[in-house]
């Protein structure tokens, strides 16, 4: 008698694919951190992943995308957040759905410094190599739009809810976070300076309400 034909398992194939693309990511960014854009190879990042060549090159369009990939990965905090949209990510959910302008911008200010130790390494890798590369160069001018964007929307966002100062409309609301939250500010309090990542929270914080918001709902 014909032996059963085993069904096709495509969630496990789709887990295993997604571990696999998850372990590729993390070993690009380390690789990255570690040898710089142009040292880094796809053999050396295969190596530090355990996986064939032939499965990195399947998993991003080259080195490059190698890199935006790790980008991402850092400003989410993981492979797999960062394929989800950027209101939908809980944290950020929680800020937009928290009623209080002041603590919205708490809550906003307690995300930078994770964001930009996790982020930083590379985007200084990214940086450094985008002098010489066109398509890095325009990899770094999306991902300083594209942080622009968000900083509008969460902007238009307060600005919808009557909370911004007369004086700040949305457009400059989201100037001025941008550049608060700038990782230049990190890089000088945090690296240079020493200060510790509670003192950064407190400073963005401080220094958005009482740019941002009227004084009366100013702490």
């Amino acid at each position: 008698m014909a032996r059963p034909k085993r069904r096709y398992d495509s969630t496990s194939r789709r887990a295993r694919a997604a571990e696999t693309r998850t372990r590729i990511v993390e070993a690009a960014g380390r690789v990255f951190v570690e040898l710089g854009y142009a040292r880094a190879t796809i053999p050396r990042i295969a190596a530090e992943a355990g996986v064939a060549v032939e499965t990195v090159y399947r998993s991003a369009t080259g080195k490059a995308g190698l890199l935006e990939a790790a980008v991402l990965a850092a400003v989410a905090g993981g492979v797999e957040r960062a394929d989800v949209p950027v209101e939908e990510r809980p944290a950020i959910r929680r800020i937009i759905d928290e009623p209080d302008p002041r603590r919205q911008l708490r809550m906003y200010a307690a995300t930078q410094p994770g964001i930009w130790s996790r982020v930083g390494p590379l985007l200084r890798v990214l940086d450094a190599a985008a002098a010489t590369d066109e398509v890095l160069e325009a990899l770094r001018t999306q991902q300083a739009e594209f942080r622009h964007a968000g900083l509008r929307r969460f902007a238009g966002l307060l600005e919808s809810r009557g909370a911004l100062r007369p004086d700040v409309p949305a457009d400059r609301a989201a100037d001025i976070i941008w550049t608060v939250c700038a990782q230049a500010g990190y890089d000088a309090f945090v690296l240079a300076r020493g200060w510790t990542h509670d003192e950064y929270e407190r400073w963005i914080g401080d220094t958005l309400i009482h740019a941002l918001l009227p004084q009366n709902d100013a702490d």
